[in-house]
């Protein structure tokens, strides 16, 4: 974004700001999608380890899976601010 009369500082200042805002929503966006993931599938993991206890080593690897998500939204939030 280019905006005449803004000087050097101004421009520099404004790039970091929008580096760390899209550090946020990279993060933030990542963990309300975990979110939403596991809200199936940690009820029905909780209820398939209710039912048959021998289920719940596959009812945690299926809970686990989506927290990989916040992972990658974390490197890419890291990447964002320094680099």
């Amino acid at each position: 974004m280019v905006v005449e009369g803004m000087t050097v500082e101004v421009a520099q200042a404004s790039a970091v700001g929008f580096k760390a805002i899209g550090a946020g929503l990279a993060v933030g966006l990542a963990g309300m999608g975990t979110g939403l993931a596991q809200l199936g599938i940690g009820g029905a993991a909780v209820g398939a380890t209710a039912e048959n206890k021998e289920m719940f080593g596959l009812a945690l690897l299926f809970t686990v899976i989506p927290e990989t998500v916040v992972i990658f939204g974390l490197v890419v939030a890291l990447l964002l601010l320094f680099t």
